[in-house]
């Protein structure tokens, strides 16, 4: 783990610029901070006080930091400073490199949550995510304990083996997930591409079945998706996983670690919409339980989907601040 940890953090340490961002194509982030790491320039927002303990939540695909608009304000009301970053490819988070290749591995960026909280000098924080910003949030806490206090989850345990990807599954499944199997093909490429802002609307519909958000709520969130880099991002993230696109060498090692699914270790709290289809969770998870040593509570919320924070955004709001409170 000693090795890893020089992996994970290798080159983060450097200087942290916080500016201003202008970007003409996102006007509801026209003007976000911005940190400058090894790799990235990190866009956020930066909410509450400025000396309360930090909580960084994470965004999945496809959305935005508008996903947390409504678990912010009970945590800046209690006091936290809340961090909500725009995710590689996303928003106006850009590379630094115009010759870095756009990758999304799940060990990059799981590698920006660390080099995020070590831009802004955060030795320790609170985190929380869904979909991809689960899956980062849950590797910042199996490989780093010592930097995580808590750690809300959305969805369940999600790190995967990259090294052997899963068999097919049921073909009920394999039927939710046709977006990953279109996103491999060219044809899928040139989709996306094409008809970004459509397929994903699309996604948010099927995705939470129950939810039924306003033109102005997904209008708000759309302009992230014209990010330059969106597209070769989701495309590398979803052929990676399953063998069909090569990882950075910088995270062969991690991706090896992650690979051994590593136990969460930090106080948890994991949170599944009864209704997500694309992982429909048991009452009680034995297997998923024994992932988290330090679970503090399993919550499978009725009437939701994916898309949680949106959806039940004081179910994600109440249990970060339940850990927070019985830890220190």
């Amino acid at each position: 783990m000693a090795h890893n940890r020089r992996t994970f953090l290798k080159g983060t340490a450097g200087t942290a610029v916080t500016t201003a961002l202008q970007l003409r194509a996102q006007p509801t982030a026209a003007l976000a901070p911005v940190v400058q790491t090894r790799e990235l320039n990190i866009a956020y927002e930066d909410n509450g006080n400025r000396q309360g303990f930090p909580i960084i939540l994470l965004h999945g695909f496809p959305d935005d930091v508008h996903a947390f608009d409504g678990v912010v304000p009970p945590l800046t009301s209690a006091g936290h400073r809340v961090l909500v970053p725009y995710l590689r490819g996303y928003g106006p988070t850009r590379f630094r490199s115009a010759s870095a290749p756009r990758m999304a591995e799940q060990a990059a960026i799981g590698q920006d949550v660390l080099d995020f909280a070590n831009a802004l000098a955060l030795p320790r924080f609170a985190v929380g995510g869904f979909d991809w910003g689960g899956r980062a949030a849950a590797i910042a806490a199996a490989l780093f304990p010592d930097r995580v206090r808590a750690l809300v989850l959305c969805g369940g345990y999600t790190i995967q083996n990259t090294l052997a990807p899963p068999p097919p599954g049921p073909p009920a499944a394999e039927r939710e997930a046709w977006y990953q199997w279109y996103f491999n093909l060219a044809r899928g490429r040139e989709g996306l591409a094409k008809n970004r802002r459509a397929l994903c609307r699309l996604l948010w519909e099927t995705w939470s079945p129950g939810w039924h958000f306003t033109e102005e709520t997904y209008s708000r969130t759309a302009p992230s998706f014209d990010n330059p880099d969106f597209v070769d991002v989701v495309i590398h993230s979803y052929r990676h996983r399953i063998g069909n696109a090569p990882g950075d060498p910088r995270f062969a090692m991690m991706e090896q670690q992650l690979a051994k699914r590593p136990k969460i270790s930090v106080p948890s709290i994991v949170l599944h919409g009864a209704d997500d289809p694309l992982a429909r969770p048991a009452a009680d998870s034995p297997a998923e339980r024994a992932l988290f040593p330090a679970l503090m509570a399993r919550r499978v919320l009725p009437g939701a989907g994916h898309f949680l924070p949106r959806e039940k955004p004081e179910a994600v709001s109440t249990a970060l601040l339940e850990l927070l409170a019985a830890t220190k």
